[in-house]
């Protein structure tokens, strides 16, 4: 990895990992425009997603061109909140925003990300999906660009580790 300027970042992990509310903390530490790829997502993924199912390649395919779109689109230092779990996905979303992606993946257990889970209210993923999530997860390897953190620490100490790891990219 070189130390060229990167203002485009995807903060990744699976449900319930603290993506949404890293990633506003981390945009607001470095100035940095958020957006939660949640929002991004087409209306018949949500219902899909609420009542248990988990999504296809096909039924993210689209979600995941907007998100390579909306960081090519946007100037300045990006953060967009997508789990983008599999190597595909992040190819996808690397050739949609033409320029270098840093992906900063949240790790931590299954039976932590099970328990804030049960902790949240108002979220449209069911709960049943965190599984599928874990069994498509492909972790970010060399040569892909990425920091993994553990966020089994306070969400403070993410976003300062997080903070420190990307200032030498900006």
């Amino acid at each position: 990895m070189q130390n060229s300027e990167i203002t485009k970042f995807i903060i990744m992990g699976v449900t319930g990992s603290g993506k949404s509310a890293v990633g506003k903390s981390l945009s607001d530490k470095i100035g940095a425009v958020f957006v939660d790829g949640d929002d991004m997502h087409p209306e018949k993924n949500i219902t899909k997603m609420s009542s248990g199912q988990p999504l296809t390649d096909d039924d993210r395919h689209t979600w995941l061109q907007n998100i390579g779109k909306a960081l090519r689109d946007q100037p300045g230092i990006v953060i967009i909140a997508c789990s983008a779990l599999k190597k595909i996905y992040r190819d996808l979303i690397r050739e949609m925003a033409e320029q270098e992606v840093m992906f900063l993946h949240l790790s931590g257990s299954f039976e932590m990300i099970q328990h804030r889970m049960t902790q949240r209210i108002d979220h449209f993923m069911h709960p049943s999906l965190l599984r599928s999530q874990f069994d498509i997860l492909e972790n970010p390897a060399w040569p892909e660009n990425f920091i993994e953190i553990n966020i089994a620490q306070p969400i403070e100490t993410v976003v300062e580790e997080l903070v420190h790891n990307i200032s030498i990219h900006l």
